[in-house]
């Protein structure tokens, strides 16, 4: 059968095309060949650290949800500040709060010894991720791997994309849908607060002024370490989870019911709204919560990655190569 040249030419531009929609997608096994040893590596750094700092397995968890979005996952969130840009370090949603560089900086060197020059920092926050969920208690799931590092980062887009602890119900499901995440990923994804403590200055507002969806009780045990007045107190701490702050499973919700959300964000997905039935069914099945909560990070992960050629894969996660 004979062909046109300009046959040809659609159908080897269609398998160029095919080839770099291929190249761009993420999968469970890219580093299987190239860095055989990487899950092992990284579990046993993730472990070591959690043994020293349970707080520790909230802290690396958190550092993925705030890398993937601002801008998509590739690692900005571990750039220190240069002469050309601002990182993220020291937005409004960081500064004073994200933490676990230094962890990260560990299983990096880790990681290099025994693959050097293979392993992108966002795919080290995405398997740290799972590996502090598992470790206390939580679900696992296949971490899709294959994303390259950004060269540089944005405090601006830190600070316009990382919903803050006023956020309105409202305004939960609109940063969520801008990183391609639907309400009720929102509402699992929430559920990493089942462990973790938050500052003073993150819920002070909320056990002062609010009344009609907090439980009083609750409001004055924490008034008891975060002082009414601003500036006294701002740096203390409490668990967002009263009830098992060290362990992942669905006690935060159950807390909410019960008018025991430490955020005023948290609270809001159980105030008489379009988020209170998926609570209540995550409260009374913590398989579901699990399940829901596991494909909602994979999703989560899929956010904009860099891929191929673009960006690079860090020597050292806090500055470009």
């Amino acid at each position: 059968m004979a062909y046109s040249s300009s046959t040809v030419l659609v159908k080897f531009v269609f398998l160029i095309f095919f080839i770099g929609v291929v190249s761009a997608q993420l999968s469970t096994n890219f580093y299987s060949k190239s860095c055989p040893n990487l899950f092992p590596t990284v579990k046993s750094a993730v472990r070591s650290a959690i043994s020293k700092e349970t707080r520790m397995g909230a802290s690396l968890l958190r550092l993925h949800f705030h890398d993937c979005f601002v801008n998509g996952c590739d690692g900005s969130i571990l750039l220190d500040d240069t002469s050309s840009f601002i990182g993220e370090k020291r937005a409004a949603p960081n500064v004073n709060s994200a933490r676990g560089f230094e962890v990260v900086d560990n299983i990096k060197s880790a990681v290099e010894k025994a693959c050097p020059g293979v392993v992108s920092c966002a795919d080290i926050l995405a398997i740290t991720a799972r590996d502090s969920v598992v470790t206390l208690g939580g679900p696992s799931w296949n971490v899709k791997l294959g994303r390259r590092d950004a060269r540089t980062a944005s405090q601006g887009a830190a600070n316009s994309s990382i919903p803050p602890p006023t956020s309105n119900l409202n305004a939960l499901i609109s940063s969520f849908r801008a990183v391609g995440l639907s309400a009720k990923d929102m509402v699992a994804l929430s559920g990493s607060h089942t462990i973790g403590q938050a500052r003073c200055t993150s819920f002070r507002a909320r056990i002062y002024n609010e009344t009609n969806n907090l439980d009083a009780s609750f409001a004055t045990t924490r008034q008891s370490n975060c002082p009414r007045a601003a500036g006294a107190g701002d740096n203390n701490l409490a668990p967002l989870d009263l009830q098992s702050p060290t362990a992942f499973n669905n006690d935060y919700y159950k807390n909410l019911i019960s008018r025991k959300g430490l955020l005023h964000s948290d609270q809001e997905l159980f105030n008489g709204g379009s988020a209170d039935a998926t609570v209540r069914q995550y409260s009374s099945n913590p398989s579901l919560f699990n399940s829901d909560f596991a494909a909602a990070m994979i999703k989560m992960g899929d956010n904009r990655p860099l891929t191929g050629s673009s960006g690079e894969i860090r020597r050292n996660c806090r500055r470009p190569n």
